[in-house]
């Protein structure tokens, strides 16, 4: 199996994108990208924007080349909608060409989510319908596609217990030889996506890590989200790549430093520099006007 992580906070978007290759099957997982509207209340940088169409193009190579698409649930860094976004560098051919005769496991539009993420389900559902392949609502749901077997989880919070941001649904892929599990949002931060990870021991796990950056509105994420992935790495033995929320917290070296094993970002499993441009993006405006200001990656 060949794992190619896309787009993602280490590598200056918003974005857990990531193309799979199993038995010459090609699986696109969760393909959108973003940027944070506002930061620090600053909107995003000059280098976020040409970053984030790099990425953009990257991505839509990737989809031009894939037979599957999955979407973990629908916010726009994790699926890309039929519109024109400015902070999404998206567009309706964009997203025709990611989802034109592919097929689709997508996380039900209608059952166990919120009133938000209901509305851009309807809105992608309606364009997406008459283009795809085949359409299927994938929650706790599993698929053999020749050979190649794809098996969802039940529908787990956005985050922790409760979270008002709705629920995701987690998707193992197995060829047979190996275990890969894409477990997008579940930010470490509840037992029910913990232990299905832990029941299905993946020999490797792409997750994203908890919105630290936050600040008190996620007290208490930091220690929940250490704790519940040592408790994987002990029970699984799986190599991690850890990504996401947490790397728009300038913090998450430390938090690497915390865990029993050190987890790679998308980045450092590319084997390229970490640029989470997010995270620096006071830094970034200051350097833009002229002022001196340091970040800790190359500025290109």
């Amino acid at each position: 199996m060949r794992v190619i992580p896309l787009t993602s906070e280490s590598l200056g978007v918003r974005s857990l994108a990531t193309f799979v290759e199993a038995s010459g099957l090609k699986i696109l997982i969760d393909p959108g990208v973003a940027l944070g509207p506002k930061r620090y209340g600053l909107p995003p940088a000059k280098i976020e924007i040409e970053t984030l169409h790099r990425m953009r193009r990257k991505l839509q190579g990737y989809a031009r080349r894939a037979d599957v698409v999955t979407i973990s649930h629908y916010h726009y860094d994790h699926h890309t909608p039929f519109f024109k976004g400015l902070y999404e560098s998206s567009s309706e051919a964009f997203a025709g060409e990611i989802y034109r005769d592919k097929l689709l496991f997508i996380k039900h539009p209608r059952e166990h989510i919120n009133f938000s993420q209901r509305k851009r389900a309807w809105a992608f559902l309606k364009n997406a319908e008459p283009i795809a392949e085949r359409i299927e609502f994938a929650d706790g749901r599993t698929f053999d596609l020749g050979g190649v077997i794809l098996e969802f989880s039940p529908a787990v919070p956005h985050g922790s217990e409760g979270s008002k941001l709705g629920f995701v649904v987690m998707v193992l892929i197995d060829d047979g030889s190996e275990r890969v599990i894409h477990a997008s949002d579940i930010q470490l931060l509840n037992r029910k996506a913990v232990e299905w990870i832990i029941e299905k021991s993946p020999d490797l796990l792409i997750t994203g890590g908890p919105p630290t950056y936050l600040g008190s509105r996620a007290a208490g994420s930091w220690e929940t989200g250490i704790k519940n992935l040592n408790g994987i790495i002990r029970e699984t033995n799986a190599e991690i790549i850890l990504d996401h929320h947490l790397i728009r917290d300038k913090r998450y070296p430390e938090f690497f430093d915390e865990l029993d094993e050190r987890p790679k970002t998308f980045a450092g499993f590319l084997k390229v520099e970490d640029r989470p441009l997010e995270a620096y993006r006071k830094e970034l405006h200051k350097i833009e006007r002229g002022e001196e200001a340091e970040v800790p990656f190359e500025l290109r």
